[in-house]
């Protein structure tokens, strides 16, 4: 995200690091469960993107749309397809 002042040139923007995301908070924003996100993290379907140095897993905000795509995707496929289809769409072609 880059925040400038009105009539700042983007020269002179202040560039802000991306927002990271711990559990609690994905919690909080999805309404999924700690244990629902861990078991997502274990079975390749969403990643974290850093480790605090206290080993705190981060996810960044693309995390919230394929949690959208998972949940879309659950009720009529199975994990492993979902983990393709997600892995399909990322891959660029």
């Amino acid at each position: 995200m880059t925040l400038t002042a009105p009539g700042d040139t983007l020269a002179h923007a202040l560039t802000l690091p991306p927002k990271r995301y711990r559990i609690g908070e994905l919690v909080q924003h999805t309404g999924l469960t700690r244990q629902t996100i861990h078991n997502y993290t274990r079975w390749g379907l969403i990643s974290a993107v850093e480790h605090t140095g206290g080993g705190h897993r981060l996810y960044d905000d693309g995390v919230f749309a394929r949690l959208e795509t998972i949940r879309r995707l659950k009720p009529s496929r199975p994990l492993a397809e979902i983990r393709h289809l997600l892995e399909s769409a990322a891959t660029p072609s």
